[in-house]
């Protein structure tokens, strides 16, 4: 995938369009000091957008491979354009998330593009590895490494928030003893 490519093609619709958006997922790890290899571009949009942002993708020549009121994933016959997903905002915790969103250098400098805040990436990797347990290990290796790069400039009272609406502040609990004694 040619995330250069992908991004300036994202970005021009975006402001000719005046989408509001944000980066989200495995590439935006890396505006938070993690880095890992990720294969597609993962975005938050408005839910109000969906609607253009496919017709836009399809004409584009992306396949729309999956939609639901939560998310529009999309696949690119071209190797070069790969695959985009989108999470659209209609919630609350979505459409704070998006609002908190600020403005980072991507991809060595070449592209300002707002990334949601490491709190809300957590929520959003907590949630994921919550509704698909096959993500549980990834997710969770992703919030701890998240946690101990930016420890302890972290709001605790937000991530504790997103823990504990799955149930789960145990593990948040666990990360912080090995996050302090590391």
């Amino acid at each position: 995938m040619d995330f250069t490519a992908v991004f300036q093609f994202l970005l021009d619709i975006f402001k000719r369009e005046k989408i509001e958006f944000a980066l989200i997922g495995g590439f935006a790890l890396q505006a938070v000091g993690v880095t890992r290899t990720t294969q597609d571009i993962d975005l938050i949009i408005l839910a109000k957008d969906a609607a253009r942002i496919k017709d836009i993708m399809v004409q584009a020549g992306y396949e729309l491979l999956h939609e639901s009121e939560d998310v529009l994933n999309f696949l690119s016959k071209s190797n070069e354009l790969g695959k985009v997903d989108f999470l659209l905002a209609h919630r609350k915790y979505a459409l704070a998330m998006l609002k908190r969103a600020k403005e980072k250098e991507m991809l060595g400098g070449k592209f300002k593009i707002k990334v949601l805040e490491l709190e809300d990436l957590i929520g959003l990797k907590v949630q994921s590895s919550s509704n698909n347990p096959d993500r549980l290990h990834q997710d969770m290796a992703d919030i701890e490494m998240m946690i101990k790069n930016n420890y302890p400039k972290i709001n605790l009272g937000l991530l504790r928030e997103y823990f504990n609406l799955f149930d789960r502040e145990n593990e948040l609990n666990e990360i912080m003893v090995r996050v302090k004694h590391a």
